[in-house]
């Protein structure tokens, strides 16, 4: 081999090396094969989200009774403490009672909105009736994080390898999953809201000007430092 193939064939190698790095990237497979990139990463896929529903059934009434709106109350309660993400409203379809579930599911999230509760997330659906007597079904979906144990601590400074210890990372990652106040968080991410479509032609209408686009100083944030009394 000559020394004029050798960069040739470097180059050649290098480009099969990236091509195959975009390969395995894309495939999900292969990214889920891959081992944990760091030491504290592997206990980031021992964390487990369970998902249960919290429900309440109501019998069908012409009026919510004291008894169903107190549940209901309780209900949005928890669903405020667990920052849910919606709340269903489930009425019961193809019985005879079907006007009545309807009128009643209107009824009841009207209460949830006039307690709190925004209108964007309150959806009213139905379901199958299988039974004549069947209630109207008002819930979330209640998620519960699954942390990892740790232990089996050894004496972290006889290292002598320079290598990290067995549980390293597994009490950060155990007393995060513990704390986040909505476990399904950490399943993805949230959606965003829409953009200010009015703001930001306002914002490139002052730059294309020349104007500032900054917003105006308040009089509040104005001031002098007072000098320090002797």
């Amino acid at each position: 081999m000559t020394r004029t193939n050798l960069p040739k064939l470097a180059a050649a190698g290098l480009a099969l090396a990236l091509l195959s790095a975009c390969a395995s990237s894309s495939d999900p497979a292969a990214q889920a094969a891959l081992p944990p990139r760091t030491d504290s990463e592997q206990w980031m896929n021992r964390v487990q989200i369970d998902a249960h529903p919290d429900e309440v059934a109501l019998v069908l009434h012409a009026e919510l009774s004291a008894a169903q709106a107190q549940a209901l109350d309780d209900l949005l309660d928890r669903w405020m403490a667990e920052e849910g993400r919606e709340i269903v409203v489930s009425a019961p379809t193809g019985g005879a009672d079907s006007e009545l579930a309807g009128r009643m599911a209107v009824a009841v999230r009207q209460r949830l909105v006039a307690m709190g509760a925004p209108a964007a997330h309150v959806r009213v659906v139905g379901y199958r009736a299988g039974a004549p007597n069947a209630p109207l079904k008002v819930g979330f979906v209640r998620f519960k994080a699954k942390v990892p144990q740790c232990g089996g601590w050894e004496n972290v400074a006889a290292t002598r390898n320079n290598t990290a210890y067995e549980n390293f990372g597994c009490a950060v990652t155990a007393n995060i999953a513990a704390q986040v106040a909505n476990p399904e968080d950490l399943l993805g991410p949230r959606g965003t809201t829409p953009a200010d479509a009015g703001r930001r032609d306002t914002v490139i209408g002052k730059y294309r000007s020349g104007a500032s686009s900054a917003s105006a100083k308040e009089e509040q944030a104005t001031g002098a430092v007072s000098k320090a009394v002797n």
